[in-house]
């Protein structure tokens, strides 16, 4: 049924204005509309809706992932100097923690490396980059 159709993605967040410049000039996202309380980004084929929440930064989980390809090690490096910070985590099988990048074994078995870098918004929300599919 839902199958023919993309998601979007939903995230809280306490300011907007600083949510703004986050997605929009940080990450290079577009943004595509603004209503009260809300902001509407495009990411690709898929909108990222940004609205305010007192639930901002609550999800632990990983909360948006980008499949970016062989651009994994090119876009930290460019995060990192517009001042994103990436989280290291030491408790992962199979996964090592490379500069800001985390390598192991393809999840599915298949030959190469599997790259894996996560970080933060503004409000705390887990953000991904992979070179493998991001679902």
């Amino acid at each position: 049924m839902l199958g023919n159709h993309s998601p979007a993605l939903n995230l809280a967040v306490r300011d907007l204005e600083v949510a703004r410049r986050f997605y929009a000039e940080t990450l290079g996202l577009t943004q595509v509309s603004e209503m009260e309380g809300l902001i509407d980004f495009r990411s690709g084929n898929v909108m990222l809706y940004v609205y305010q929440s007192e639930f901002a930064g609550t999800n632990q989980a990983t909360a948006a992932t980008w499949s970016v390809g062989e651009e994994i090690e090119t876009m930290v490096a460019t995060l990192k100097s517009r001042g994103v910070s990436f989280e290291h985590y030491t408790n992962i099988p199979g996964l090592t923690v490379q500069g800001d990048i985390h390598v192991g074994g393809q999840p599915d078995g298949s030959a190469g490396e599997f790259k894996v870098a996560w970080f933060r918004d503004p409000d705390g929300n887990l953000l991904c980059l992979t070179n493998g599919r991001s679902a």
